[in-house]
This record gives C-alpha cells, structure tokens and sequence, in this order.
C-alpha cells in the first residue's frame, strides 16, 4: 500500500523546507520560508518570530562560557553559520563573529551548536540511569506525556535542586483509573518506571486490571476527572493517555471528558490512541487518532499524538496539517526504529490482539535472550510477570523511516523504557551502560535521526526541528513559557545547548545483549540552563542544574463533576426539562 503512496510522493514530506547554505555556511537567498511556518498556512495565534539577530556586536564581558568557532544553527529563524556564543546566568547573552572570552572556553570547530533536544516521550526521564542516557544522546529536557504522573506536585518537589535535566510532569489517565478502579492507592509520586509496575499489581484484587479493562460508572469517571484535574491544577503539561491499552475499558464518552479537563486550562492531551496499529476495517488504527482529533476540533484544544509510526501514519499526518492549516495547535512524535517495546501483558498482545495486527509472537523478542518468542513462552512469561517488557518488529517500518525523517512539525520522540538489568532490577546512576537490556531507543533514539538524516540527505535544520524546536513550539503556544525560551538558539534564550559533531553523531545500542544501553557518540557537550553537565562526551557527576518545566499551581481546579441533568440541559441550549419525560429517549451516561 505504501510503496503506491511513496509513488504519489506522499504529500505530507513535501512540506520540507529547502534550505540552502552559501559557501561560507551562511543561509542562503533561496530559503523558501521560515521553518517555524511550514505546512502551517495559517500559524497558530500564539506563533511569534524570535530574537533573529546573529551578528551582535563585540562585548568586553567574560561569559560563563565562550562556545568559539561553532556552526550555529537555529530553527526558528532559519539561521546556519559560524559564530561565537556567550552565555550568562542561565541565558544565551550573545551570538556574534566577534571574539568574546568566557570562565569557561569550549571550541565547538567543526561542530553545530543546537538548542538542546527535547523528548517528550522518555519513560525513563524519571531515573538518574535513564537519565544519563539521554544526556549522552543530546537530550536537556526529557519528559513523558504519553503515560505522565502521578501526585505531580510531590514528583517535581523530589526533583527540584536534584536533577541533571529538565523535569515535566503530565497527568496519566492510566495511574488514575488504576487508583479508582484497582483501588490502588498510589500515594507516592509515580511515573512510568513506578506505573508499569504497578500494572502488575492491578490483577491481585479480581486476577482483572480494571484499568485496561472496566468501564467506570459515572461516580468513578467524575474521580478519575477529579484527579487528572488536580495534577493539571499542579502545573502538569498535558493530560496524557495511553489509551491502546485501556480500549476495551475506556468509552469515548471517557476520552472526550478526558481531553476536556486538558481543555479546560488549555493544554493539550497527548495521546497513544485505541486501536493502534490494526490495518483493516473495521477496526483500523486510525480511528483511534481520529476519535481525538475529533474531541480535539470539538473543543478547541491542543493535541499530541504519540509514536504515529504504525500503519496509516501518513493519513493521520495530512490530516494534523490541515489541522494547523485552521489554525489548530496539533503535531506528532516518532522513534527512529522498526521495533517497538511495552508490557508483556498489555491487552492487545492477547492472541486475538495479535491477529487483528496481523503480528506473530516470534516476531516479539525477549530482551534477556536477544530471540525471538513462541507463544508457548509468551503465555508463560505473561502468566508469571504481566510486567514483563518485550520488544516487538514491525517489518513495514523499514520502509516507512527513512520518510518520518521528512515530515514537519513530526517530532523525535524516544518512547525510551524505564532502563532494569537482565534480572529486572532498577538500574542507577553509577550502573554501567552495559547493564541495560531492554530496547536500544533508551540510549540513541536522536543521535540515530542524525545518522539517518546524514545517510538520507535531510538538512541538518529540519533535524533538529524535529529534535528541539517543533516540541517547544507547539508546547509553547499551549503557555508554556518554560518551552517558549528553549528550542531556539538565540539570544535572550535558556541556555539549554547540544554541541554535536553533524559528520560523527551517531547511536551504538543495539538490540545484542550487552549493547542495548551503549551511549551515543559524537556529542561532547551538553550545556543545562547555563551549565556544563556533558564535557568530553562524559557526564558530570553531582551537577543538578534542571529546572521544573510547569504551568503555575493554581488555587482552585476547574473540572465540574458530570450530572445527568445539567449535562443535557446544556445539550438542550440550556433549556430546563422534565427527567420523567426526557429521561425516555435521553441517552444513559456512564
């Protein structure tokens, strides 16, 4: 099916910038347009140009560091050329030809200076082991708004005055269905390395995890809503699902309340989608995306779609640009592999899961052994440890990549796992790399774009848009100030800086036992709100410089709690009615 697309040209990589370089690195007169406005006819209204100004004038001041002789390049403004950059007290001070000196002195010849990458799917930026990983991948503000949080306000305390990186937190519909529904009491701060975990958990109350499986009544839906709205009256980004898992137990009444409360602060859901995956009528995949994009243009309200690597993405991808083309806050995320990874136990590996994505268990790996699976073993291992991570190929990706490197406002996103050892132990900061087994994408998801990009001929602008710029953008227009001063490389920014080598970077995980955790290469240092954590490709020990990425508390939540009455009294335009008399063709909520 795709290679007839691939033939069409496949209209959604046609947005691709041309972006041209004169001799001396500079841009040159025959960029189209600003990438910040690709695909993107009528920019979002909170869209603005930034500080385009590279050539500033010479400064007598000593910087906190002097990054000498680097190849610049900024998204925003479509900026590539050699300059000197200066930051001080957190911020990029000035970007100029000028010499400038500096406490500290980096000499960035022969490498690009980038804003520092953003992930937004790292299901391991909870743990100092992941972490690390990701610092050596280039990455200064990891977070995971697919599955999100739990007591937000309590996670971001831990952290704060602890942490390498950035830290975010998002509200997960998953943990709040498990606290009503499993009657689990998750009183601690969780993320996913404590949630996946606690998947296991849910099956000892009935052998059922209601989570996945049971639809709430009304009383329950107004207490998962309840929650969500308190993390969101925390400062989480988004309200994040991962609804693939939750298909059978979550009711599109659920999800469009869900995508409400996000609304009702204006933020964004961010979303793995029901349905995910299969490829024929009458269960396509893509009726997952479109229920929330639908909720999405009903409301108004931001949206990001999770890993739209699978079968039909090129649909989901036309329709989330015309989407921006009406002025609508949507973008979406890819890793930059064909194998993907998650729970053993996760509903739609059930065998009749399995046949509805036309998947077969030996093409499911089990990471302590680097083999593929019989369905012997998987029920075995499922039955002991539904916890179990696996990874899992998908061979139409071989085909798809190479494209996902093309397609603007698509950006990289690890889906990287909460890293444990062979035996399922928790790794940590002074564990070797080679301790890791799991999937590779927790250690080189953004230097492989690199490597893909430079194999496949895509500018280096466009990459790290897809690594930097286009997740603080749309993160940005939401109100995020913390994202609207990362992502760009300007003066007046945070300086968050990835300093990579754009002939050398590239990932070394691999999916052999022992390497599935080899850091990447090519990217000697990455620079945290003004200070240096990576020097010399190795990361700094006790150097906590992150900062919390949040919206303000505030005082009070906005969710209110659904009631049958008022709820159609506000379909009915308002007006009163009889319940006796309504209640007869009144649809039943639930």
């Amino acid at each position: 099916m795709l290679s007839k697309l691939s033939q069409l040209g496949l209209a959604v990589v046609m947005g691709l910038s041309l972006i041209g370089c004169d001799s001396n690195g500079e841009n040159s007169s025959v960029t189209q347009n600003n990438i910040s406005n690709q695909a993107n006819k009528k920019p979002t209204s909170n869209t603005q140009l930034g500080n385009c100004s590279f050539d500033s004038a010479a400064s007598n001041d000593t910087f906190d560091i002097a990054i000498l002789n680097g190849r610049v390049i900024d998204p925003e403004c479509n900026f590539d050329g050699q300059r000197n950059v200066g930051v001080k007290d957190g911020r990029v001070a000035i970007i100029t030809k000028a010499n400038i000196t500096g406490k500290e002195t980096i000499d960035a010849k022969d490498h690009v200076v980038s804003p520092g990458f953003i992930d937004t799917q790292a299901h391991s930026h909870g743990n100092l082991f992941g972490v690390k990983l990701m610092l050596r991948d280039g990455v200064t503000s990891p977070m995971d708004l697919e599955y999100g949080n739990i007591n937000a306000d309590k996670w971001y305390a831990e952290r704060e005055g602890r942490w390498p990186v950035n830290f975010a937190a998002a509200a997960s519909h998953e943990l709040h269905r498990m606290r009503v529904l499993d009657k689990l009491p998750l009183e601690e701060p969780l993320d996913a390395e404590g949630g996946l975990l606690a998947r296991g958990d849910s099956y000892k109350e009935n052998n059922i995890p209601d989570w996945a499986e049971t639809i709430p009544t009304l009383d329950q839906l107004n207490q998962i809503m309840a929650g969500i709205d308190e993390e969101l009256r925390q400062g989480a980004l988004t309200a994040a699902t991962t609804m693939g898992y939750m298909a059978k137990g979550a009711t599109t009444f659920e999800v469009f309340n869900l995508q409400k409360a996000a609304a009702n602060y204006g933020r964004a859901n961010s979303s793995h989608v029901r349905l995910l995956g299969n490829s024929k009528p009458p269960y396509e995949g893509n009726l997952g995306n479109l229920e929330q994009m639908a909720n999405a243009a009903a409301l108004g309200a931001p949206m990001l779609i999770s890993h739209n690597n699978n079968i039909g993405w090129w649909e989901i991808e036309e329709r989330a640009q015309g989407m921006r083309d009406q002025g609508m806050n949507v973008w979406s995320e890819y890793y930059p592999y064909t194998c993907g990874s998650t729970t053993i136990g996760s509903e739609f590996l059930k065998p009749e899961g399995m046949k509805l994505l036309g998947w077969e268990y030996k093409d499911m790996i089990n990471p302590s052994t680097g083999e593929g699976m019989s369905q012997q073993e998987y029920e075995k291992i499922v039955a002991e440890d539904p916890a179990f991570v696996i990874v899992a190929c998908i061979k139409d990706r071989e085909e798809w990549l190479p494209m996902w490197l093309r397609v603007p406002h698509m950006t990289v996103a690890g889906d990287q796992m909460p890293p444990t050892d062979e035996k399922g132990n928790r790794l940590g900061w002074d564990d070797p790399y080679e301790a890791y087994v799991g999937h590779p994408r927790t250690a080189g998801s953004h230097a492989a774009t690199f490597r893909l990009a430079r194999e496949h001929n895509v500018p280096l602008t466009h990459m790290i848009a897809q690594n930097s710029y286009w997740a603080a953008k749309h993160l940005g227009d939401t109100g995020l100030k913390a994202m609207q001063e990362r992502g760009r490389l300007q003066e007046g920014m945070v300086a968050d800086i990835t300093i990579f080598n754009p002939k050398t970077i590239t990932d070394n995980a691999t999916y052999k036992i022992g390497s599935n955790g080899l850091p990447s290469t090519g990217i000697p240092y990455v620079i945290v709100n003004g200070v240096t954590v990576v020097e010399d490709s190795k990361v700094k020990n006790g150097v906590f410089p992150g900062q919390a990425i949040r919206f303000p508390v505030e005082e009070k939540g906005r969710w209110v709690p659904l009631e049958r009455k008022s709820y159609l009294e506000k379909i009915f335009s308002g007006k009163p009615f009889d319940d006796g008399i309504a209640g007869q063709v009144a649809p039943h909520i639930h």
